[in-house]
């Protein structure tokens, strides 16, 4: 239950970095398009820092291993789906963007999951 809440402090800290460095340090260095990747990214990231944080909660509350499996699901999602992002937006590397699905998949595991484990055990 700690390890997930403080996974999410730490992604919630880095989400809000990456968006300000976006914001301001790429601003007239990369392409609107790559910036809205960028912000795709962290968006992402955001939302699912706050899944998470419910995950860490919820798992001090209730015992059930389906809420640890969504919440490293979560956390796979977001290094694969948003870290993929960062990389593709400043370099144009398709072969990142390519991963990017792979992290929507986990996100879609990491949501069911935690639904099934809010259904039988909360």
């Amino acid at each position: 239950m700690k390890l997930f809440l403080l996974l999410a402090v730490i992604n919630g800290f880095l989400a809000v970095a990456l968006g300000a460095f976006g914001a301001h340090g790429l601003e007239g260095k990369l392409s609107e398009k790559a910036i809205k990747t960028w912000e795709k990214a962290v968006t992402y990231q955001m939302f699912h820092t706050g899944a998470l944080a419910v995950t860490g909660l919820l798992m001090s509350k209730f015992q059930g291993g389906a809420f640890t499996t969504a919440g490293w699901f979560f956390l796979a999602g977001i290094v694969i789906f948003s870290g993929s992002l960062y990389i593709y937006a400043p370099t144009g590397i398709k072969a990142f963007a390519m991963t990017t699905p792979i992290g929507g998949f986990a996100f879609l595991i990491g949501w069911v999951l935690l639904g099934y484990a809010i259904v039988k055990f909360v």
